[in-house]
């Protein structure tokens, strides 16, 4: 069985899609674990919800975070891993081990607004300043720089006249939600063959 792992910091709404996705069989596949960098993140009730392991690795209670998740991945022999709404930063011996096998869901149509302090509202914010006609989502591979890795999928939103941050928000999170399980397959075509 094709297993995944899900990092997650937040309400775990792309996990929720995943999770769906699997039981649906949209997804052949199972989630091994969930880690989380913050111990109250709605996420890990997610995960308790559906029966799913999960650990917190947070960065101030570990000297390196990434070194534990990835003796987490090796020990579980998980085959893909999959940032979803992950604000940590990945780096190191991961990144080699893991190379082109852990992906991630962001809020924009990358290159445009991405990189440090991209995430979440600070992003539909600068889309809505700069007066984009258009913004999305991208799942995108991670590499050691931030949200520069090879672009997997994107889905474009139109952004209205009247959108604040949170409503342009909600319609691309309901992209997000379509686009995750649909990279999911395609990287899982690429890894198994």
């Amino acid at each position: 069985m094709f297993k995944i792992a899900v990092l997650v910091s937040g309400n775990g709404s792309n996990l929720q899609s995943i999770i769906d996705a699997i039981n649906k069989q949209q997804i052949k596949a199972q989630i091994s674990f969930i880690v989380s960098s913050n111990p109250k993140a709605y996420a890990l009730q997610r995960a308790k919800n559906h029966h799913i392991k999960s650990f917190v690795v947070a960065r101030n209670k570990c000297l390196n975070s990434s070194d534990k998740i990835l003796e987490l991945l090796l020990q579980d022999k998980v085959d893909l891993v999959v940032l979803a709404g992950y604000l940590n930063i990945l780096e190191g011996k991961i990144l080699q081990v893991y190379k082109k096998r852990i992906i991630n869901i962001h809020p924009a149509l990358l290159p445009k607004y991405g990189g440090v302090g991209m995430y979440g509202y600070h992003v539909h914010d600068a889309v809505i300043k700069n007066k984009e006609k258009e913004s999305g989502c991208t799942v995108h591979y991670v590499d050691k720089e931030i949200d520069k890795g090879e672009v997997i999928l994107q889905s474009k939103v139109v952004v209205r006249k009247n959108d604040t941050p949170q409503t342009l928000a909600k319609r691309i999170l309901e992209e997000e939600h379509k686009i995750l399980p649909k990279a999911i397959n395609k990287i899982k075509l690429q890894i198994e063959g």
